[in-house]
């Protein structure tokens, strides 16, 4: 699958986002050829090679000619009546509706009071349809993100101003429930790094981890500002996801084994009770045929490495055996939770099995089957059954 990451360096606004996409090779007159699907004026965009701090990207620029600030209302029609495709169409008004439900919330309004108002200017529509048209030219499939960047926390910088962050993009963080980065030191006095129209894009667009990918390509957006002690810039890197298996594989482990044919069952089941006690990872005998045509069993014993002299020596101490074979193994292991269950009989924990992240199986404890069914004078069957179609219910569906 072809993903992008965007990472955070110095901030993130719609006109850097726009910038790494050209930087990644998103064609200037394919990214005019979708804006003027909007059937828009009034604007006019340069892209130039520049470095902040020593890191050469593109500087993406969007000279408005037309200051008119409009309606969200507006912006929304005007993505929805245009001619972009439908995917595109469907993103960019997803982004727009955000930025609309994030500065209605830091006015106190409801949507519909703030349609009579200001959102934005033509650079906002460029910008978030830009994006999503560049990352669908891009053939990308899902979009991820490091932490934000949103600087120091500080107020308004004159009589009447924001603080930082901004409104707006503290709202879009907090809608979205985003990580961001630590405050440091060299964010102050540098203002806004993350703007409302970057955080809508960002938190709208990518869910917030870094997958497994090899990268092929990174595009880099510079922003307006050049602080002394950071690159105002974002990255995009630009690959596909590496196919991991749906369990997880694991090594240092050690199967030891032994052949036994004059040992009792009790001394058996002793043995099995104290490699488990000890960390055995799992313990089975398996039935075998020895010399002189002699009924024995395999004990086989799966220990984590830094078990296997200790278990090696319980086995030789609690059996009859005179040595112990091993050899290093590698197994694939689904991953598992035990979660406690509350039903109407009482509290069973639950036994539930993931593969990829899924959940597959989900199996009732045998022994809180047994201690509820002893407490409430149920038959068993009953409890486990019944414990098992509550199980499915909750974790499975």
């Amino acid at each position: 699958m072809r993903i992008a990451y965007i990472q955070s360096i110095g901030g993130a606004s719609g006109d850097m986002l726009l910038g790494a996409l050209l930087d990644l090779g998103f064609p200037m007159d394919a990214l005019q050829e979708e804006l003027a699907k909007l059937d828009l004026s009034g604007f006019q965009l340069t892209a130039a090679q520049e470095t902040r701090k020593e890191m050469r990207g593109t500087k993406l620029t969007v000279k408005v000619e037309d200051p008119t600030r409009y309606s969200p209302r507006w912006l929304l029609d005007t993505v929805k009546q245009s001619r972009l495709d439908e995917p595109v169409k469907e993103k960019a008004a997803g982004v727009l509706t955000a930025l609309w439900r994030a500065e209605s919330r830091v006015h106190g309004e409801s949507e519909e009071d703030l349609e009579l108002e200001e959102l934005g200017s033509v650079d906002t529509l460029v910008d978030v349809v830009g994006v999503v048209a560049g990352l669908a030219h891009l053939g990308v499939e899902q979009v991820h993100a490091s932490p934000l960047v949103l600087g120091a926390a500080e107020p308004p910088r004159w009589p009447g101003g924001y603080p930082n962050p901004a409104p707006a993009t503290l709202e879009l963080v907090g809608m979205a429930g985003a990580p961001v980065a630590a405050d440091h030191a060299m964010y102050q006095g540098v203002g806004e790094l993350t703007t409302p129209t970057g955080a809508a894009l960002i938190t709208t667009l990518a869910d917030f981890q870094r997958p497994a990918m090899s990268v092929d390509s990174i595009g880099v957006g510079l922003g307006a500002k050049d602080p002394e002690n950071f690159p105002n810039v974002i990255r995009v890197w630009l690959g596909e996801t590496i196919e991991r298996p749906a369990a997880g594989k694991q090594g240092d482990i050690v199967l030891l084994e032994t052949n036994l044919d004059d040992v009792s069952g009790e001394v058996l089941g002793y043995a099995q009770e104290q490699l488990f006690a000890l960390g055995a990872l799992d313990v089975w005998y398996t039935p075998i045929q020895m010399k002189k045509n002699r009924p024995g069993v395999i004990l086989s014993a799966l220990v984590p490495a830094s078990l296997e002299a200790a278990a090696s020596e319980l086995i030789l101490r609690e059996t009859p055996t005179l040595g112990v074979r091993t050899r290093p193994v590698e197994r694939y292991a689904a991953e598992r939770h035990s979660v406690p269950m509350e039903t109407e009989l009482g509290v069973i924990s639950v036994k539930v099995k993931y593969l990829g992240g899924e959940p597959v199986s989900a199996a009732p404890e045998f022994e809180d089957c047994r201690r509820v069914a002893l407490e409430a004078g149920l038959p068993l069957q009953e409890v486990y059954q019944r414990a098992v179609a509550e199980a499915r219910s909750r974790f499975l569906t």
